[in-house]
């Protein structure tokens, strides 16, 4: 199953994250974005290039977004990889993502990309989600034993069940190697996963540089037209545009925004025809 695997993995996993991530560069204004930042944090850093202060703002901006996006890819990828092997599909009931079953069970999995993912009520909300959807299969008719799973894409978790006073509310933890190995049948499968990721990642990572770069080049010169004096960024400024009453109306250079806006979609371009070509490969 791995060629299948790996295939997937480039064409529904690698594709969609780097066209994800060039659509976040796209969006991504500098007035927008500055008011969310603490401008005294950056001075506590003693932060004093505009290039610094840019490039911080949009890895920043790109962090903030990219484990969800590859999260949420790399579950579509369990639901696959749970469907060539049980048949599974993909769920529509609060807190869950899959359901499948074998001659016995009837699994029914939430997944989340860390083990550390939720507070005591987000956990306990999933629990009571768990108990809702054991109530409505025992009444559409499941008579197989009902077990709930809360699977982590990576991690470890030495005790994988999970008690509680209410047996509709206990379930199993499954994490990293535990987790993949419980879908899909295989003990080695969390490893290959890394294969096509590799390979993807050094074909694609060139050409979002590129417009990372563009970006980076964009934001570092409106800043500099709007909070540079003499050399030097201008705190009081920048204060001000945070948090004063008044609004400030930053200047704007329109010619690198559309140097960077044209490297963005030249990327986009690059990337879906890399995928066409593995395709074909």
């Amino acid at each position: 199953m791995y060629e299948q695997y790996h295939a997937y993995l480039s064409e529904h996993v690698m594709t969609p994250f780097y066209l994800k991530r060039l659509e976040s560069l796209q969006k991504l204004k500098l007035h927008d974005v500055l008011k969310r930042k603490n401008p005294y944090l950056f001075k506590a850093k003693n932060v004093e290039l505009a290039g610094d202060l840019a490039k911080g703002i949009v890895d920043a901006f790109l962090s903030s977004q990219e484990e969800g996006i590859f999260g949420n890819l790399l579950e579509g990828f369990a639901i696959h990889v749970s469907q060539s092997v049980h048949g599974g599909f993909k769920s529509t009931r609060k807190s869950l993502d899959l359901e499948f079953q074998t001659k016995k069970q009837y699994f029914i999995v939430g997944i989340k990309s860390g083990i550390h993912w939720g507070n005591s009520d987000q956990i306990a909300a999933m629990k009571n989600n768990f108990k809702k959807a054991r109530e409505e299969l025992r009444a559409a008719g499941i008579k197989k034993e009902i077990v709930a799973v809360n699977g982590c894409i990576y991690g470890k978790d030495a005790t994988p069940l999970k008690r509680d006073d209410d047996p509709d509310k206990i379930y199993f933890k499954y994490a990293g190697q535990e987790f993949w190995k419980f879908i899909s049948g295989d003990d080695d499968l969390y490893r290959q996963i890394i294969v096509p990721i590799d390979k993807e990642s050094k074909l694609k990572d060139e050409t979002f540089r590129a417009a990372y770069n563009a970006k980076v080049h964009e934001l570092t010169l409106e800043f500099s037209l709007n909070f540079l004096a003499e050399g030097q960024i201008d705190w009081v400024k920048l204060i001000d545009y945070v948090s004063g009453r008044e609004p400030i109306v930053l200047k704007k250079s329109q010619q690198a925004e559309q140097v960077a806006a044209t490297q963005i979609k030249n990327s986009e371009a690059k990337v879906k025809a890399k995928s066409r070509q593995s395709r074909k490969k």
